[in-house]
């Protein structure tokens, strides 16, 4: 049993990595049609899909139209960032609230943009039925305006899909400007984050236009820090020329917004501002709870810090320069050998015979080679000869494949003993 119990567990968690998807939930429902809309153009799906043990406050089309009608992108993802709490709540739990009233962390607490306690939210067992929400940062006393409405949707103590009335608003987040990318201070942005010396190449070279052009439509950027410059491994910079310079630090971004939720959802390569028809040039990721590890094959880097995210630009820090192979790989290609032609054997001699350290060939992968005839054969019996062994030869990939279906039922059968 103790097998079939590793398996059974095996199962189980592989199910759980993939325990629920919010943007399928919520299309079963249109009246939330808008707000996961709104989940997808913010790449907060990705977020919440990547985590355990959350609740969704969700808004109606029309609750959530009030809010998307005169805000940008940017600050529409801080204030959905404030319905996403990281703790199960259903209807059951909202009305067993200890002495109350309790606070819970939200997705925009996360994110370290958010002081103090403005990224906490309020829920208050109002008696009669009803359930508030508001602000943890809001003045005391203040009114708990959004109110539980009903249950949408529950895996339980995984997910919780809750309606409420109205959004949840905390102090400054509306009211915050908002970044335009196309106009954004990159160099600014990332001298303040630590990377001084990336800001300086990009500047120098021009990249910084390929990337004040790309941020207009989607814009990701993973930042070296000035530390990362000085890895013993990084190249001479300084003695490449100008058109791998360029493509280095192409490589370093997306033409797309990818944020951290969506980054570490993400299982297909990543084509770079620096992919053409040349070269693949591309990234893959690697998640290990909630750290984020990109991968050029010849180097890896831990994704450190978000400088900003604001849709569409989202700039990283990242540990190590991003070397792609296809500047800096160097196992060379093997060279191809001369081509000659075997001479032909003479008529009747024997062949000869094989070296001592020729490896034998697999009897798995080459059938048993046909007997020579006798000298006092002629050529039509020799032929004949050699037709009828073919016709009774062993198919090797058959064999192989009754091999292989022989040894799996055999290890099913141990399996099923126990």
């Amino acid at each position: 049993m103790g097998v079939i119990h590793i398996l059974l567990l095996t199962l189980s968690l592989a199910t759980l990595a993939n325990a629920h998807n919010i943007t399928d939930i919520l299309s079963h429902f249109p009246e939330y049609s808008l707000f996961n809309s709104y989940l997808t153009q913010t790449k907060l799906d990705g977020e919440i899909n990547s985590r355990e043990t959350l609740t969704v406050l969700v808004l109606t089309n029309a609750a959530m139209s009030a809010l998307a009608a005169k805000h940008p992108l940017s600050v529409i993802k801080k204030a959905l960032s404030l319905h996403v709490l990281l703790d199960y709540f259903d209807a059951k739990k909202l009305h067993q609230i200890s002495e109350g009233t309790t606070l819970s962390t939200t997705l925009y607490q996360t994110t370290g943009n958010a002081p103090g306690q403005i990224g906490s939210v309020n829920i208050t067992d109002l008696k009669g039925g009803k359930v508030g929400f508001g602000s943890a940062a809001a003045a005391p006393g203040s009114a708990l305006d959004a109110t539980y409405t009903k249950e949408v949707k529950q895996i339980p103590y995984n997910i919780s899909v809750l309606e409420i009335s109205q959004p949840i608003i905390a102090p400054g987040v509306l009211t915050a400007p908002a970044p335009s990318a196309s106009d954004m201070n990159l160099t600014a942005v990332l001298e303040k984050a630590g990377c001084k010396k990336f800001a300086s190449l990009i500047l120098s070279t021009g990249v910084l236009k390929v990337y004040q052009t790309a941020a207009g439509k989607g814009l990701t950027v993973f930042a070296p820090s000035d530390e990362a410059f000085k890895a013993p491994d990084v190249p001479d910079l300084s003695k490449l020329p100008n058109a791998e310079l360029v493509s280095l630090l192409q490589y370093h971004a997306l033409a797309s917004y990818a944020p951290f939720g969506a980054l570490k959802t993400t299982k297909a390569p990543m084509s770079t501002l620096a992919t053409n028809s040349a070269g693949k040039y591309d990234l893959t990721v690697s998640t290990s709870g909630d750290q984020v590890t990109l991968k050029t094959g010849l180097d890896s880097s831990r994704v450190a810090t978000t400088a900003i995210d604001a849709p569409p630009l989202c700039i990283f820090t990242v540990d190590s320069v991003l070397l792609p192979p296809e500047l800096f790989s160097t196992s060379p290609a093997p060279a191809p050998g001369p081509a000659t032609s075997p001479s032909p054997a003479p008529a009747g001699s024997a062949p000869s015979p094989a070296p001592v350290s020729a490896k034998a060939p697999s009897p798995f992968l080459s059938p048993p080679a046909p007997p020579t005839g006798s000298p006092a054969e002629g050529p039509g019996e020799a032929e004949k000869s050699t037709s009828d062994n073919a016709g009774g030869s062993v198919d090797a990939p058959a064999l192989f494949k009754a091999v292989v279906t022989v040894s799996a039922s055999a290890i099913i059968s141990i399996f099923l003993s126990y």
